[in-house]
């Protein structure tokens, strides 16, 4: 656990030019981090509440919801944090950049798997919702305000828009002016 705090910091110092000295243990998504990591632990100890009491005041003090039972990769960084949902499966690679109000959530429609798979390097931007089991390849940037229902994104993808749409795949440009029919095969939502 301290090799993926050490990577924790190491994120905040990569992804936040504005960082100096030690003033990351003041930012709101490194304590929710630590706070999710001890609960987490305890989530996989089967310890009843305390987990989701901790939660819930670590909800309080940052503004920032992570179920205990959601799994993060080391190196995880949240930008500012206000808003941001994390649901129970969730799952989220290594890492991956959150900026502020986001939501990894779910339908309600689902039993068991019910929250997104967040692959390894992924940025998602403000205000993105990704709802559902959907899985998020490598390597994928999504944009601010981005809406992804049930609909998965392949590695080295850029989604953006509502609903998402894929305007970048592997270093190729998508020409989104296109009629439908021609970039269909980079829809989402199809």
């Amino acid at each position: 656990m301290f090799n993926t705090l050490i990577e924790d910091i190491k994120a905040i110092y990569r992804n936040d030019p504005a960082v100096r000295n030690v003033e990351f243990l003041l930012y709101p998504g490194f304590q929710a981090i630590i706070l999710h990591r001890f609960t987490h632990l305890l989530w996989n100890l089967k310890i009843p509440f305390i987990p989701r009491v901790i939660s819930q005041i670590s909800r309080f003090l940052t503004g920032i919801e992570i179920h205990p039972g959601a799994k993060i990769g080391k190196g995880f960084f949240i930008d500012h944090g206000m808003g941001v949902v994390i649901g129970e499966t969730t799952e989220i690679g290594d890492n991956c950049v959150l900026f502020h109000n986001v939501t990894l959530g779910g339908t309600g429609k689902h039993r068991g798997k019910r929250h997104p798979t967040i692959g390894d390097k992924v940025m998602i931007g403000t205000g993105a919702i990704l709802l559902g089991p959907v899985k998020v390849g490598n390597n994928v940037r999504i944009g601010a305000n981005t809406f992804i229902l049930m609909k998965d994104v392949p590695d080295n993808s850029t989604v953006v828009g509502t609903p998402g749409r894929i305007v970048r795949l592997e270093n190729d440009n998508v020409d989104i002016n296109l009629p439908e029919t021609k970039i269909k095969d980079f829809l989402l939502d199809k």
